[in-house]
């Protein structure tokens, strides 16, 4: 891979609109070539104010000396999507979709530390939706690798033989349900708070009208608002294994209903319905 180091972090303002201009001239298919390039960005470091405003918005507790597990996704967040607005990256950048997430944290990530972060594209593959891309980013400080994380995005389109599942998956049920732990209501303005403070402002997550350019009746939150607001809720040691697969999109505003058991946990609709937003589960590592 060639690597390039960056000496500041992307600005996502500039970046988000590169790839809304790009956008409708990408042609995704799983076999497509993408960008063997791996941006590094030394000496990053938080800015406390803006974690404080991610900490509320998810449901952490504020000012606490480590960082909440999910956020050196917002760190790399810029450098991650620099990659895939340009021009080699095949998949368009808007109505892009998180499918899932695997974070493994070795250690507790002090606030106020120094680190370098690494981001990358690991490959594509065929999805019965699509094409998925799985990008990596990584995160390091004075004794090394300390977190590093594995997401996917969902570009949908027409595949060999079939039309794109409906944005809202009718398979995305619960069977063996988890014992219902709390009831949240969600405002219609969760995903604009959540794009102030991690600058993820992908237009379905903002706004009814620009979320129904892609298929979605409502704008909807965030997949890693999701994970991150259920982790906040379940807790998370400062070694451990996160996974979390994001079945089905929460729509703005709406109810749902937190659920946990053990290192399990999944978010679903609200009431007596049965349909899974999220799943995934948590678990210690030494």
């Amino acid at each position: 891979m060639d690597t390039r180091t960056l000496t500041a972090s992307p600005s996502l303002t500039t970046v988000l609109a590169r790839g809304a201009l790009l956008s409708p001239f990408k042609r995704p298919r799983p076999d497509a070539d993408f960008p063997r390039t791996r941006l590094v960005l030394p000496g990053v470091r938080v800015d406390l104010a803006r974690l404080a405003a991610y900490e509320r918005v998810c449901g952490f507790a504020t000012g606490a000396d480590a960082l909440p597990v999910t956020y050196p996704h917002v760190l790399g967040f810029p450098a991650a999507m620099r990659i895939m607005a340009g021009r080699g990256f095949p998949l368009p950048l808007l109505g892009l979709v998180h499918t899932s997430v695997v974070i493994t944290q070795r250690q507790g990530v002090a606030a106020t530390g120094e680190y370098e972060l690494t981001v990358y594209v690991e490959g594509l593959a065929p999805h019965r939706r699509g094409t998925e891309a799985t990008v990596v980013t990584e995160l390091r400080g004075a004794d090394g690798l300390v977190w590093e994380s594995r997401s996917t995005y969902l570009a949908r389109h027409r595949t060999t033989g079939s039309r794109p599942a409906p944005a809202l998956a009718p398979e995305a049920r619960e069977h063996h349900p988890l014992p219902a732990l709390a009831e949240w209501r969600l405002g219609a303005d969760v995903g604009r708070r959540y794009g102030a403070a991690s600058g993820d402002r992908n237009p379905i997550h903002l706004h009814p009208l620009t979320a129904r350019l892609f298929g979605f009746p409502r704008a909807i939150a965030h997949g890693m608002w999701t994970v991150a607001r259920c982790l906040a809720e379940h807790g998370v040691p400062e070694a451990a294994h996160v996974r979390a697969e994001f079945k089905a999109p929460v729509l703005l505003p709406g109810t749902v209903t937190y659920a946990a058991e053990g290192p399990a946990f999944r978010l679903r609709e609200g009431g007596s319905g049965n349909r899974v937003h999220l799943s995934g589960t948590v678990r210690a590592i030494t």
